[in-house]
């Protein structure tokens, strides 16, 4: 067998030359791909700098809601990754995009979320209202700091008298400095407990924003960059584009080992950084798999077994799980499932620890 095969997992192909080298555009989620919070994750500006000088464009696409295009290109702009609005687009557009189609210009429609939820859906020519009896066609309901029992309320009434409950995405969680927090979809779930009624979700994965994207930039090879199993990498997928998984937001070791084939990326990389690197291949060996210096071999049950024979020098430190990734997926072609990691002893024990697989 190799890597070759079509039955081999995605990421057992890797990438013989830098994703800048292959790919014209890096279609990048947000939160816990360029920044955390406030602030950038550590390195990406540069990161960022370095894949457009190597010719790569940069489109910027995002679940979250709250902020309109402008001042997200402006946030973008004063943390070194300089950004125009049409660069970004927002889960909020997409929303606003399907109302305006489903009801027409004009349309009356409740936001829920943050100021750029109500600007999309002007922007899209829609008459934005603040209350249940203003008879709202739709309710469209995205993320927001400060969004809280009020504004849930009127959607509930909304709602519950026939307007369409839309969800800019339904994203559980969100990342912070702080660790992760409540996203969009924890809220959206309290609307559709309180209605019964499950939303129309508008964003990743749907590949609609992923598509616009590509659409405004001319990419001919796009390469979808995200922190999220179930909105980046198969927003990717559905869209028909390879996708690369960084570590910097709220995706673990643990949960990628486990994921389902719709929810597997074709790259893993701590960051953005690996934008610009080759990724190894991941190779099979006797009864095991071999990424480096790494070998994964599955064993009874949902066991796996790593072991390290020779020069580390060049792992970027993702290596053996991308060995481990491989050797389970492969014996869980069509369905994803937890492994039990077996306990190695030192280097194995020390990248078990680092990954959070150990015990």
């Amino acid at each position: 067998m190799t890597v070759d095969h079509p039955e081999v997992p995605l990421l057992a192909r890797g990438a013989e030359q830098p994703p800048t080298q292959t790919h014209d555009v890096a279609l990048l989620d947000l939160d816990g791909v360029v920044y955390v919070g406030p602030d950038a994750v550590p390195g990406v500006p540069a990161a960022l700098q370095s894949a457009r000088d190597a010719g790569m464009q940069l489109g910027f696409v995002t679940n979250n809601a709250a902020r309109t295009p402008a001042e997200v290109a402006t946030h973008l702009t004063e943390l070194g990754v300089p950004a125009e609005p049409t660069d970004v687009i927002t889960s909020s557009q997409a929303a606003a995009t399907v109302v305006a189609e489903r009801f027409g210009a004009g349309a009356s429609v409740l936001p829920v979320g943050g100021p750029g939820v109500a600007a999309a859906l002007r922007e899209a020519g829609l008459e934005v209202v603040d209350a249940a009896e203003e008879s709202p066609v739709a309710v469209v309901q995205g993320y927001g700091r400060d969004v809280g029992w009020v504004q849930l309320s009127e959607a509930v009434v909304a709602v519950r008298g026939g307007a369409t409950h839309v969800a800019t995405n339904t994203d559980a969680t969100i990342p912070s400095p702080r660790g992760v927090l409540p996203g969009n979809g924890a809220l959206v779930g309290v609307v559709s407990a309180v209605t019964g009624q499950q939303p129309l979700v508008t964003g990743k994965p749907d590949p609609a924003m992923h598509a616009e994207c590509v659409r405004r930039t001319g990419a001919r090879s796009p390469l979808v960059v995200g922190d999220r199993l179930d909105t980046d990498i198969e927003g990717g997928r559905r869209a028909g584009a390879p996708s690369l998984l960084v570590f910097s937001g709220v995706t673990t070791p643990t949960s990628l080992l486990a994921a389902g084939p719709e929810h597997r990326p074709d790259l893993i990389a701590d960051d953005v950084a690996g934008l610009g690197r080759a990724h190894p291949s991941v190779v099979q060996d006797g009864d095991g798999w071999r990424c480096g210096a790494w070998t994964a071999t599955a064993g009874a049950e949902e066991s796996l077994a790593l072991t390290v024979t020779g020069d580390t020098a060049d792992d970027d430190g993702l290596d053996g799980l991308r060995a481990l990734c491989v050797a389970h997926w492969a014996r869980h072609r069509h369905d994803g499932a937890a492994p039990a990691v077996q306990p190695g002893q030192g280097a194995v024990t020390e990248a078990l620890t680092r990954w959070g697989l150990a015990g």
